[in-house]
């Protein structure tokens, strides 16, 4: 049993849709009672301690605590290609990413990068991160691996495409749902483990392959469901041209029931008032 001294900020409510000052709670001389791993009480220092005196004290003195970041979009396979320069998404996705996601068939390269990414979110305070993997296995059974023995929440899955892009990182409809139901089978609430079936996004996927994935997802309903949104204009533009029959950029995931309330979309900068 031990417990943090210092100030501790924390919220009783969301302060996105209440007001501020009765979602924020700031403890000067807080205390923070952790046994075997579970916070168990968030008090003035000197009750915690009144109440438990044989707990050892951690004093981080005028030092904020407060929950850890959660980090609800990421890709761990492209830490390796931080800045890298593209002036469309679709250039930097061919001159970099896909490239460096081929690298991930190779589970000593996927553990190593896995573990940085990791290290370098725990550095730097995000306690849980949403991560896409690549198309390979792999990098999600190494991702995961990782985690779980840095005791992380991570929600993460193999990310499936089975058009538009490099021949060796496509999948097809029926080994993205092969694969993905194997991966979720094996680690989906392993320990802090969440597992995201995870298309890129609409252009990569056929719709067999989002209707698919919409059916796996309904066999695991407590899995969440990641994907990209209206992240550029000539992206959405470009999905317009794949999906003519569908009302709006959500509409074609909505089709194949992956609007739901797990449902992650990454980005979303271009968004009309109904999406």
């Amino acid at each position: 049993m031990k417990i943090l001294k210092g100030i501790v900020l924390s919220f009783n409510k969301n302060p996105f849709f209440n007001n501020i000052e009765d979602s924020v709670n700031i403890v000067e001389d807080g205390g923070i009672l952790i046994n075997d791993g579970i916070i168990e009480e968030v008090n003035n220092f000197s009750a915690i301690k009144n109440k438990y005196p044989l707990a050892k004290i951690y004093d981080y003195g005028k030092y904020l605590i407060t929950a850890g970041f959660i980090d609800c979009h990421m890709h761990y396979p492209q830490t390796g290609i931080i800045s890298s320069f593209g002036k469309r998404l679709i250039d930097w996705l061919n001159d970099y990413t896909f490239p460096e996601e081929k690298k991930f068939i190779d589970p000593e390269y996927a553990s190593k990068i896995a573990s940085l990414t990791l290290d370098l979110c725990l550095q730097n305070g995000t306690t849980t991160v949403s991560s896409f993997c690549t198309s390979s296995p792999t990098s999600v059974n190494q991702f995961f691996e990782e985690a779980n023995k840095r005791e992380m929440c991570v929600v993460a899955g193999k990310t499936c495409m089975d058009r538009n892009a490099p021949e060796f990182l496509l999948d097809t409809v029926n080994s993205s749902y092969d694969e993905s139901k194997k991966l979720i089978e094996k680690w989906h609430k392993t320990n802090r483990l969440v597992y995201a079936i995870s298309p890129r996004f609409a252009p990569t996927s056929t719709p067999e392959q989002l209707e698919c994935l919409g059916n796996l997802w309904s066999e695991h309903p407590d899995c969440i469901m990641q994907t990209h949104l209206s992240e550029q204009l000539e992206e959405i533009n470009w999905v317009k041209e794949l999906y003519p029959k569908a009302e709006n950029y959500l509409s074609v995931y909505d089709k194949f029931n992956l609007v739901r309330e797990n449902s992650i979309f990454g980005h979303c900068i271009h968004l009309s008032e109904k999406n």
